[in-house]
């Protein structure tokens, strides 16, 4: 268990995960939420692109069957879909949850957020960073249940905060330059 001496925030943490697992070895991550909404049981879905070699990162994603199960409210929704259309269109891959904490990736992933990985609201700006950077990307459909602890921090206020801040970062994360990952499995 990796102990920080003071708050990070959720980029600082995760990317604290990464690097572990970097200088560890690990061949193989997950991210996974602790707010108790992803089974830890579809893990294997996740898992199997990597290893088949199909993939260096795949996303848990609630929306890649129009028929799943998860119906967020209207504003989450809406803002699920405009970040989705965003990086589709600024990274060259169709994405269709950009806000999923749910992922598995191989070791190509892990060196590139051991070094490059958003520290304020990462996920949507993480998933630019993987395409721009060369990684394959792949998606599957998992199911996602009410949340099982904790309160969301992203209140009205914040989530018009959120919305501005992640779109100037998707623009800024846009015209940078990140490393091309000429080692991933390709």
């Amino acid at each position: 268990m990796l102990e920080l001496p003071f708050n990070v925030g959720i980029g600082g943490a995760v990317q604290t995960g990464f690097r572990y697992a970097r200088d560890e070895g690990f061949e193989l991550a997950v991210r996974l939420d602790g707010d108790g909404q992803h089974d830890a049981s579809e893990l294997g879905k996740l898992m199997a692109p990597i290893r088949a070699g199909e993939a260096d990162l795949v996303i848990g994603s609630r929306f890649v069957d129009p028929g799943g199960s998860y119906r967020p409210p209207f504003a989450r929704r809406l803002g699920i879909r405009v970040f989705a259309r965003l990086v589709t269109l600024l990274g060259g891959q169709k994405v269709t949850d950009t806000t999923s904490g749910f992922s598995a990736m191989d070791r190509s992933a892990i060196e590139l957020f051991a070094t490059e990985y958003p520290h304020d609201y990462p996920e949507v700006e993480a998933t630019l960073v993987a395409l721009r950077s060369g990684l394959r990307l792949e998606q599957v459909q998992v199911e996602m249940r009410e949340r099982q602890a904790g309160t969301s921090s992203i209140t009205f206020v914040r989530s018009l905060y959120y919305i501005v801040k992640v779109m100037l970062a998707l623009l800024v994360a846009s015209l940078r330059r990140y490393p091309r990952l000429e080692g991933a499995a390709r």
